[in-house]
């Protein structure tokens, strides 16, 4: 018994010693630093390293190129070593926004060991940080703030046209589970690699609909980010297919069953029969980023009766086989007797806002600026936001903020 003891003081004292030697090792840095003047210093204690780079949107972008061809990637800054193993960076002053970075030591990617706060993107984890200087400035919007908050759900449907049970996530309104009133929905979709989970982690729709609707920017609604993977049924890791690694392209394999386009109306059976909703087109909303875009393009069209507003955020517009030919998209556009057929029932049902936005260096911009092209020259009326910066979803918590804000008036 003494015996024993003596081991267990051992164990705890080994203990202590482990957790002083984390506290002097620099487990207690404060990484990031937001500086009152808007600069950020970063802090990493890595006393045997020769090289420690930090990467970020916080930084000048660099061009990459891509099999999808020229993109921006996030830039790289130099740390200095200072004293005691420690190395620091100090950006220049940023403006309001949620950045992200990453630590490089000796070519190898870390997460920053001071900072809790990380977001997962497809299979890439990065940390976060939120500067802001004002109240009501963007990074004042993106956080979570002292106003009624709404609720954010997990919620599993059945798609008969999928033959599966499927993941979606749903924000409902501060007081909606305590009231008896009906809201109208916008249905919120996510882009290529992403999931169910994209809109609320990485574009912060929670906070940005939180901070809307309590300042009486936005009317109260519901929001319905469902899993734009028709193939799978919930994010990964979060049914029987397992813990797999997910990828960029992950959505294409196996082949599903239907398209997302064809089990949209699943969806919205399910949301107007299990939620307090006001039912009929005026009352519902689309919009989605990049392969979400596209599938906000292509829904609207295929059924020009279910929404009143449709928002293409850096849309990936597919047109079928038509994107086999060869020539322009504004050329394919021209040639395809379907799709002129499928826009003029799409503007003949008269939505009240179709809106466009996107970043100039989007590589996707050139198939938005053809689209355009063929919407002007059929006199269809949209309303058009071109931002700086390319495909990141900096823009593209921008344009949910500002299409948000034109809903149901």
């Amino acid at each position: 018994m003494k015996r024993m003891i003596s081991l267990l003081a051992c164990a705890l004292f080994a203990l202590g010693i482990f957790a002083q030697q984390a506290l002097f090792s620099g487990g207690e840095l404060v990484s990031p630093q937001v500086n009152d003047d808007g600069t950020v210093t970063f802090r990493l204690f890595a006393p045997k390293a020769v090289k420690v780079e930090v990467t970020g949107d916080f930084l000048p972008p660099m061009k990459i190129s891509t099999p999808m061809g020229e993109m921006e990637s996030p830039g790289v800054a130099q740390l200095k070593e200072e004293k005691n193993g420690v190395w620091t960076y100090t950006s220049q002053p940023l403006e309001p926004e949620l950045y992200y970075y990453t630590f490089r030591v000796d070519g190898m990617t870390f997460l920053d060991p001071s900072n809790v706060y990380m977001c997962r993107d497809i299979a890439s984890y990065t940390n976060i940080f939120i500067v802001e200087k004002a109240a009501g400035d963007t990074g004042d919007l993106y956080s979570v703030n002292d106003v009624p908050h709404g609720n954010v759900s997990k919620v599993w449907y059945d798609s008969p046209t999928l033959k599966m049970h499927r993941r979606m996530t749903v924000y409902t309104p501060a007081g909606y589970e305590e009231g008896r009133g009906r809201y109208p929905v916008l249905y919120l979709l996510h882009g290529a690699g992403g999931d169910e989970d994209a809109w609320t982690t990485l574009g912060r729709a929670a906070q940005i609909l939180d901070n809307l609707i309590a300042s009486g920017k936005a009317k109260p609604m519901i929001v319905v980010m469902p899993n734009g993977n028709p193939n799978c049924e919930a994010a990964p890791g979060e049914w029987s297919r397992g813990m797999y690694k997910p990828s960029f392209m992950s959505h294409q394999s196996p082949a599903p069953v239907a398209s997302m386009e064809e089990s949209f109306p699943d969806i919205v059976n399910y949301v107007e029969s299990h939620y307090r909703v006001l039912k009929g087109k005026k009352n519902r909303a689309i919009c989605g980023l990049s392969m979400g875009g596209g599938h906000s393009f292509a829904i609207s069209k295929m059924y020009p009766d279910m929404f009143d507003y449709v928002g293409l955020f850096s849309s990936a517009i597919f047109l079928g086989a038509s994107n086999d030919r060869q020539g322009s998209a504004l050329d394919q556009m021209n040639s395809d007797p379907q799709f002129g057929r499928e826009m003029a029932a799409l503007f003949g049902a008269h939505p009240k806002l179709y809106w466009i936005a996107i970043g100039k260096t989007d590589f996707l911009y050139q198939v938005n600026a053809d689209y355009r092209k063929y919407l002007n020259s059929k006199g269809y009326p949209y309303e058009y936001v071109e931002t700086e910066g390319g495909h990141i979803w900096r823009n593209w918590r921008i344009y949910l903020t500002q299409f948000s804000q034109k809903l149901f008036k």
